[in-house]
């Protein structure tokens, strides 16, 4: 009787191993494990992939690291400017009299800087309304099924809104210093007025930065085929712009109330 060899049995129900899923690349969205929420980027579904690999995650993280080493040297210009601040307004000297003359006069300043600082604020709150809308996982799934662009859709009007409070705020800015001019005050006036003009023109042209960033980012949702370029570019603009509403925040009650 000839021998018979007997094939080894195949697994029938093989389990699915993280290898069998599309992380990104093809038809199939990636599943979401991870149901955090609220920290920019976690739950919109890009945690899941094989482990020690690169993904979208990592991508995200390293613009969002990009963007954070920019601010740092930012904030240590800004800070660099406080501490001549308060080196100035405590220097003085003694004239040809003997007489002890500090030359600091405290610069009033105009009431539109008020409104201007409500403005940001709001500006923020509706760039985050947008960064978190394009992170929302529903939408996101929608655009993988290949139905449009609904992350983008429903993040563009608040997107354009805190364009245009910006620009808003930038042009109060502009009011606030012509109305300094006709009072005859000048950053040549007094050191006071010389911070004045030289804080609130610093963070103008930062800010300046900004709405061009928020300008590109609107450009990528109508351009940018790819969801995580978009999500990318209006997450990172975001912290930008939230980092400089923050900056601001300081500068104002150090321009308001220690002068």
């Amino acid at each position: 009787m000839p021998a018979t060899i007997t094939p080894i049995d195949v697994e029938r129900d093989r389990k699915r191993r993280p290898d069998d899923f599309d992380h990104g690349g093809g038809k199939r969205p990636p599943v979401d494990h991870d149901k955090r929420t609220g920290g920019g980027g976690d739950g919109e579904n890009w945690g899941n992939r094989p482990q020690g690999s690169r993904g979208p995650r990592e991508r995200l993280t390293r613009y969002r690291l990009f963007v954070f080493f920019g601010l740092a040297a930012v904030l240590m210009f800004f800070a660099a400017i406080v501490s001549a601040f308060f080196v100035q307004q405590s220097s003085s000297h003694f004239d040809a009299y003997n007489r002890y003359i500090n030359e600091w006069l405290p610069t009033a300043i105009p009431p539109i800087i008020w409104l201007n600082t409500a403005v940001l604020l709001l500006s923020s709150v509706t760039i985050e309304i947008a960064r978190q809308r394009m992170f929302q996982e529903v939408h996101a799934l929608e655009e993988w099924l290949g139905l449009g662009k609904p992350t983008s859709e429903r993040a563009m009007p608040w997107l354009a809104a805190t364009v245009v409070l910006g620009l808003l705020f930038l042009t109060g800015q502009w009011v606030a210093w012509n109305q300094l001019h006709v009072q005859h005050v000048f950053m040549s006036s007094n050191p006071s007025s010389h911070f004045f003009f030289l804080i609130t023109g610093a963070h103008a042209a930062h800010l300046f930065l900004g709405v061009a960033g928020l300008l590109a980012a609107l450009v990528s949702l109508y351009a940018a085929r790819q969801l995580e370029v978009r999500q990318i570019m209006v997450d990172c603009v975001a912290w930008y712009w939230h980092s400089m509403g923050l900056f601001w925040v300081f500068l104002f009650v150090l321009l308001a109330f220690f002068q």
